[in-house]
């Protein structure tokens, strides 16, 4: 009787331990969701001037959690943190450049990241640029690390996995203007400029097919066309300049593919520089040269591909932004020498 007393009581006793643990448990779970709440719309700062903060592509939830605390933006990173992960925004944090402060509470502060309301940088790319002067600029705009542009776009494995053809996505970068965000990977970046030649050079796909010729070489021809010139009604003479040579199988014998073939080209072409071999000096090299030598516009691969109907062979610089353009080379020569001949008196100082 009394054994049985005994046990009834020890029963008892942890029943109310037990509940007295789950009550504590309670209380402390209702602090924790209270202090939680408070937390997640109480600022760090009020009346804080706004910061930009930069979310690196690739950051973790908690990278990212550190350093909104690192930056004073918020006061403990762990709150927000399970926060976020509580309501499953782990993968949900955009990469970029965002402006915060610390006078918006935590809660505004991750339906910022969440929504990817970042900051974008228009930066335009001019027709002709090289990788290395598209690295020079996207550098410049603090967008990407020019170096590090212009190794992955020189890259053959990186032409390969876009399945480009040639040792890297020189004339495949496609000039534009694009809105860009602090944060991005060189990657991305150039995800987006080969995602836009293709919209736009695509299409013309079938009209290569009828020329007979393969769009690399289209785009080759035309990153020789959009150096050659910067006049519209120019391009497509200058093209059926090229397509003639080609077709009577003379070089090319163009200087831009003679330059881009220097490496730290001084800025003057001299006369050995035409000697030197180069898989680009089309002096020495009949056809194409090796790849393109700059990143062509629409309006070049265009012309390529529906070019002025012509006989000229050859074309000298006027000095004034526009060429003369000749069938036989007794008439090159003959405007070479009066076209020289001018250049050198404009450069003769007065007496």
């Amino acid at each position: 009787m009394l054994s049985s007393f005994m046990v009834t009581s020890r029963m008892k006793t942890s029943i109310r331990a037990i509940i007295s643990l789950l009550g504590l448990f309670f209380l402390l779970g209702i602090f924790l969701v209270v202090g939680l709440g408070y937390y997640l719309v109480s600022p760090a700062e009020k009346g804080a001037e706004q910061q930009v903060f930069v979310v690196r592509e690739g950051a973790t939830l908690k990278e990212v959690a550190v350093e909104l605390e690192r930056n004073a933006l918020i006061r403990n990173d762990r709150f927000i943190l399970i926060w976020a992960r509580l309501m499953g925004y782990g993968k949900d944090i955009k990469a970029g450049e965002y402006h915060l402060n610390a006078g918006m509470p935590p809660v505004k502060i991750l339906s910022t990241l969440r929504m990817g309301a970042i900051v974008s940088h228009p930066v335009t790319i001019p027709e002709g640029f090289t990788i290395e002067q598209i690295g020079v600029l996207l550098g410049k705009k603090e967008l990407v690390d020019s170096n590090e542009f212009i190794s992955l776009a020189k890259d053959p494995k990186t032409a390969e996995d876009y399945g480009i053809p040639g040792k890297g996505l020189e004339g495949y970068l496609y000039p534009d203007t694009y809105q860009f965000g602090r944060g991005l990977s060189a990657r991305s970046i150039i995800d987006t400029m080969i995602r836009r030649f293709h919209q736009v050079v695509d299409p013309l796909g079938n009209r290569a097919e009828e020329t007979g010729v393969k769009m690399e070489d289209v785009v080759i021809l035309a990153s020789i066309v959009e150096k050659e010139t910067g006049r519209a009604e120019e391009r497509p003479i200058i093209a059926s300049v090229f397509l003639n040579r080609i077709e009577k199988k003379m070089r090319l014998e163009s200087d831009p593919t003679v330059i881009y073939g220097i490496e730290n080209f001084s800025g003057n072409i001299k006369r050995k520089d035409l000697t030197r071999p180069s898989p680009y000096n089309t002096y020495l090299l009949r056809g194409l040269p090796a790849g393109p030598i700059a990143n062509p516009g629409l309006a070049s691969i265009t012309a390529v591909l529906y070019p002025a109907q012509t006989d000229y062979l050859y074309f000298v610089s006027k000095n004034d932004g526009t060429h003369y353009f000749s069938k036989t080379l007794a008439e090159h020569n003959k405007a070479v020498r009066i076209y020289q001949k001018r250049k050198r008196s404009k450069k003769k100082p007065p007496k």
